[in-house]
């Protein structure tokens, strides 16, 4: 594989921030993407300022590069509108993208991160695709104001999850980007287990040292509350939608993903739990 720069998009959020740091200690050279160019990236990291809504700034990104990771920042629906672009753009150069979407996409063409899926197997282009079950940072982040509170009320019913953490998603996508063994196949990434929410909810009581309750509650209880905390009403209607899947059992699945492509086990949600609590203790102060 040659040696050009990878372009790491989101490179501030969970998983690109942590996908910097491996690469970097890879030897590999980063430009690391966010709307704003932040400052704070480990050191050796090219800030580059590229807002996905604005094509012009995607062709000064692209310069001197080789390879892309390519996710849509939380809390936008057009994922497809966003990242067309970046295919669109990568496809004539054959830069290699590996494409974060999620778990059960696949399951129809209508789904938006399936058809840009599609638009990238079809491209030409180098290609892995990455589709991660839900985050266990989502107890630190979207549930976070509701377990500072002693609840998490979501509409999973008595559904597993095999959650993962973020960090392991970042070992997957530096295993993707640094050797083309993987090329064109897609991966589905979890967590080592599966827990319902019930089980997270004691994980979290005993790391915290005080009661976290779960509650299912239904769609339209859950929309309100969600915008009730900052979220659109079109995100917290999706994020419901994707809720059914959970509640019937579907995500609960465990693969090896995260060793292929990585080289390590990923973490259960138990290991997870003591930066998961940090996190939380660190927002409460």
């Amino acid at each position: 594989m040659s040696k050009g720069k990878i372009l790491v998009l989101a490179a501030t959020g969970n998983v690109g921030a942590p996908l910097v740091a491996e690469l970097l200690s890879r030897g590999e050279r980063v430009k690391a993407a966010s709307r704003s160019a932040a400052p704070g990236l480990p050191s050796g990291a090219e800030p580059v300022r590229l807002d996905l809504s604005d094509p012009r700034s995607l062709e000064p990104a692209l310069d001197g590069v080789d390879r892309v990771y390519a996710v849509a920042p939380a809390g936008y629906l057009d994922q497809l509108g966003l990242l067309k672009p970046v295919v669109e753009a990568a496809a004539p150069r054959k830069i290699k993208v590996v494409l974060q979407t999620a778990i059960g996409v696949d399951a129809s063409d209508a789904i938006p991160f399936r058809q840009l899926e599609l638009q990238l197997e079809h491209s030409g282009t180098p290609f892995v695709i990455l589709r991660p079950n839900w985050f266990s940072d989502n107890f630190a982040t979207y549930w976070a104001g509701g377990v500072q509170a002693g609840k998490i009320r979501v509409p999973a019913g008595e559904g597993k999850t095999s959650f993962i953490d973020a960090r392991d998603i970042a070992a997957a996508a530096a295993g993707a980007l640094v050797t083309e063994r993987h090329d064109g196949k897609a991966f589905a990434l979890t967590g080592s287990k599966a827990y319902d929410y019930g089980e997270a909810a004691a994980l979290l009581s005993k790391a915290l040292g005080r009661t976290i309750r779960y509650n299912s509650v239904d769609d339209r209880t859950f929309i309100a509350e969600m915008v009730a905390n900052g979220l659109s009403q079109g995100y917290a209607e999706l994020l419901a939608a994707i809720f059914h899947p959970v509640a019937e059992g579907w995500v609960a699945a465990v693969t090896d993903s995260v060793e292929v492509l990585s080289g390590a086990k990923p973490r259960s949600l138990e290991e997870s739990i003591g930066d998961i609590v940090r996190r939380l203790r660190a927002q409460a102060t």
